[in-house]
């Protein structure tokens, strides 16, 4: 609260709040839509591998000609970083070595980093984070984007001095998925192949969804911002509509499907055997908190809160997320709070890549939503153990040995390249 009063000031002081894109895909665009309706905020410059595209999209989201001649367009994320005239860096590329390198030089630069793209964050984040705080800059997940909104959400259950049963957010799940590709990808959408090309949606993004790893990425980060644990083997994705997560979200030891309390959990909007849940969460985030005393138990019947048969659980959700119509929450947090709206603080939950097929030595793996590998939750302690290799570095690197279909892919397995996203990687294990 308060943020427009903030802003406000800005604006009357002569001072907006100065922002710059790199990516303007469909988060990217979604965020550019309500540029225009929010006095004080300013997109200076968007930076874009497809600067015509990106001029573009701005046009589709009714920007006026006179907006975005006033804005500089150009197709390098790095010059970007270091511009004198910018507050704060959105970084909406969804690569998570791009993404690594460009917080990397917007915190040398001074800037507050507002992450978009959660695989870089899930993949480096603890060590982005270190780096942030000790340059003195914000670095954030994006509000709108679900793991921002359910850290607040368990932000407000513990500042309330409720323990935190669970909380995630819901999916489109069967096991099936698991191996989804992206040449099948819209009709689970409800979509054509033509409709999801003219709203901008990419194939491979989309299959991320699906196939589960974009969940297990989401819930790692989760995890690493608000210390709740992980599922010791991936998640469980438990059908579950919204009359029903306080039932379902709670320790095993209480009947519900938890190795134990204050979890990270995704929920399906399928039946195992494909019906539609009722009341489904699919778009949805929720956090399940336990009554700390009896006292507050009766309260959480007295005032109407959805609990299950002891009254000791309770559900709050929020059915709906808007992603990149939201964004200007953490860009205006950032700019007037010197505040998140999330961040990493910790290296508890990871996303390792699951083969897919039968991998062959020399085939090239294709990451996030392509052919050859899902993204699996698993606990940082283990994957590391393992020396797993995170879903964030398997793009376009060659196996150097076999890999059997449903085999977690090691370091060992692969061969990758020394870049700033591998070496920040390393200093992020070692946190663990």
């Amino acid at each position: 609260m308060n943020l427009m009063g903030l802003l406000q000031d800005r604006v009357d002081e002569g001072r907006p709040v100065r922002v710059g894109l790199i990516g303007a895909g469909k988060f990217g665009s979604m965020f550019l839509s309500q540029v225009p309706t929010i006095p004080g905020l300013e997109v200076a410059a968007i930076a874009d591998l497809d600067v015509d595209k990106a001029r573009e999209s701005c046009r589709s989201v009714c920007w006026d000609e006179e907006r975005i001649a006033a804005t500089d367009f150009s197709d390098d994320g790095a010059a970007l970083c270091a511009r004198d005239d910018i507050e704060v860096l959105v970084e909406a590329t969804g690569s998570p070595i791009a993404g690594i390198a460009h917080a990397l030089a917007a915190i040398e630069a001074g800037k507050h980093v507002v992450m978009v793209t959660v695989e870089a964050d899930v993949l480096a984040g603890a060590a982005l984070a270190r780096r942030a705080k000790a340059a003195g800059v914000v670095y954030s997940m994006a509000y709108g984007d679900q793991p921002a909104l359910v850290c607040e959400m368990v932000d407000w259950a513990r500042a309330c001095g409720f323990p935190v049963a669970a909380a995630g957010k819901g999916t489109k799940y069967l096991p099936a998925y698991h191996t989804a590709v992206p040449d099948d990808i819209w009709p689970h959408y409800g979509l054509t192949a033509e409709e999801a090309a003219e709203a901008g949606m990419n194939a491979q993004m989309f299959n991320s969804f699906l196939d589960g790893t974009k969940s297990a990425i989401e819930m790692a980060a989760i995890a690493n911002a608000t210390g709740l644990g992980v599922p010791s083997d991936g998640l469980l994705f438990p059908p579950c509509g919204a009359d029903d997560l306080a039932h379902v979200l709670r320790p095993q030891s209480v009947g519900g499907v938890l190795e134990r309390s204050g979890m990270v959990e995704v929920v399906s909007s399928l039946e195992r055997d494909g019906r539609p849940v009722f009341r489904d969460l699919r778009w949805g985030v929720y956090v399940v908190i336990e009554a700390p005393n009896d006292y507050a138990r009766e309260c959480f019947a007295q005032y109407g809160l959805d609990i299950d048969e002891t009254g000791r659980y309770g559900a709050m959700y929020k059915p709906f997320h808007l992603i990149g119509l939201e964004l200007s929450v953490s860009i205006l947090s950032a700019a007037l709070r010197g505040e998140p709206t999330g961040t990493t603080r910790a290296f508890n939950g990871d996303a390792v890549a699951v083969a897919k097929k039968p991998l062959k030595a020399g085939e090239l793996l294709d990451g996030e939503g392509g052919y050859t590998v899902w993204g699996k939750l698993v606990p940082a302690k283990t994957s590391v153990a393992m020396s797993a290799l995170p879903i964030g570095l398997a793009h376009g690197v060659p196996l150097t040995r076999d890999v059997a279909a449903g085999d977690i892919v090691s370091f060992a397995d692969v061969d990758v390249p020394d870049t700033a996203a591998m070496r920040l990687r390393r200093e992020a294990e070692a946190l663990v």
